[in-house]
């Protein structure tokens, strides 16, 4: 539905995650029959979920700790674990450091150059304790180390920043990598994004994505949308951009997961993104308040550290819990932030989906008093959705 912002404009409304619920059916089923199964590139995982490429998040110990816990850890390629070779003091260093002297910091510690022996040194480390070597990299650094990842023997690799498209204009002193040519030379599956729009998603598939990732600027540390003020809210961009999945396979008879990634606190927030159509999520400060997390506590994006025009902060976060607790319980909280799984599991059984496809097809409505009808008590003493 379109509205008049004024006569020279006119603008579409946009839905985010908290604004929308899910519907039961005519049918439940019991959690232990949900299968929660998802395939990424040539990897099959029982949990839908990924750890974000962000250093207070992934390192070496939390890849191979979610990896044998059924999820999936991605590590940034263009971080501390890959300017240092023992990068504890760096972290102890950022997470010590007052806010006010923060950012200088932040640009001080990332100046160090990265080191392509540490990338390949770090992926071996994931590789010899059995885990999944997923890594990320801006696309100017997938174009200077992707010779290095692909031989050190990654299972996959994140193209990521703040918005990727085949269609980027550079100086002509600069030359752009071809995604289209860096999927179909590199022998490892390559997972594109960040995109929020139908035609953007369409076109990364095109030029060969293993996977799409959808989100711009709604991570719990993440300024781009005060900064840039750009984004669409998540639940209107999965929505749009696993239809150009759903049509794409329809065209080509080859499925490309869509990830929402970014803004999911909760088990619910999980939910309802794949209800809207994701077929996994991406998430980093949930995972930031793991015991393991190397972060200590504390929460980072991406882009906090740019040299010219930061857009992220450092938060606060705490720790909760181990990161088993997270992902699959006991939980230890009454807030949904722990046992994302069981969460997943029991939502599908209250709405009857057997499955990720049949949970991508239940009911959604528009609902802004979801959160805070009835919880009058828990908002005025903080407990539960209130907190």
């Amino acid at each position: 539905m379109e509205i008049q912002l004024g006569r020279g404009k006119k603008a579409r409304r946009a839905y985010g995650i908290d604004e929308i619920a899910l519907v039961p059916g005519n049918r439940t089923l019991d959690p232990a029959l949900a299968d929660t199964r998802w395939k990424i590139g040539n990897i099959e995982r029982e949990i839908p979920i990924i750890a974000s490429a962000m250093d207070g998040v992934v390192d070496v110990g939390m890849a191979v700790r979610l990896s044998e816990l059924g999820a999936l850890g991605v590590l940034n390629l263009e971080g501390i674990q890959t300017r240092y070779d023992d990068p504890n003091p760096i972290l102890d260093r950022i997470t010590s450091v007052g806010k006010d002297e923060f950012v200088g910091l932040m640009q001080e510690l990332y100046a160090e150059p990265v080191k392509p022996e540490l990338i390949e040194k770090r992926i071996q480390e994931i590789k010899q304790q059995g885990g999944i070597a997923a890594v990320s990299a801006t696309p100017v650094g997938a174009s200077k180390y992707g010779e290095v990842v692909a031989k050190a023997g990654a299972d996959l690799i994140f193209i990521q920043a703040t918005v990727v498209s085949t269609a980027h204009l550079s100086p002509e002193t600069v030359t752009p990598l071809d995604l289209a040519e860096f999927c179909r030379s590199i022998p490892i599956p390559v997972i594109l994004g960040n995109c929020v729009t139908y035609e953007v998603t369409l076109d990364l598939m095109k030029a060969g994505a293993a996977a799409v990732l959808v989100g711009i600027g709604p991570g719990a540390a993440c300024t781009s949308r005060g900064v840039l003020g750009v984004g669409v809210p998540q639940a209107t961009a999965v929505a749009d951009c696993a239809a150009a999945r759903d049509d794409f396979y329809q065209e080509t008879g080859n499925y490309v997961p869509i990830i929402a990634d970014g803004g999911l606190i909760t088990g619910g927030d999980i939910c309802k993104c794949i209800a809207c159509g994701a077929d996994g999520v991406m998430i980093g400060s949930p995972f930031a308040r793991a015991a393991e997390a190397p972060g200590r506590g504390y929460h980072w994006g991406m882009a906090t550290p740019s040299p010219i025009l930061p857009r992220g902060t450092r938060i606060r976060v705490g720790s909760t819990g181990t990161v088993e607790q997270i992902l699959r319980g006991p939980a230890g909280l009454d807030d949904g932030t722990h046992n994302l799984l069981g969460a997943l599991k029991t939502s599908m059984g209250t709405l009857g989906a057997k499955d990720l496809k049949e949970m991508q097809q239940v009911e959604v409505i528009v609902a802004p008093s979801l959160l805070t009808e009835g919880k009058v008590y828990q908002k005025a003493q903080q407990l539960g959705m209130g907190k």
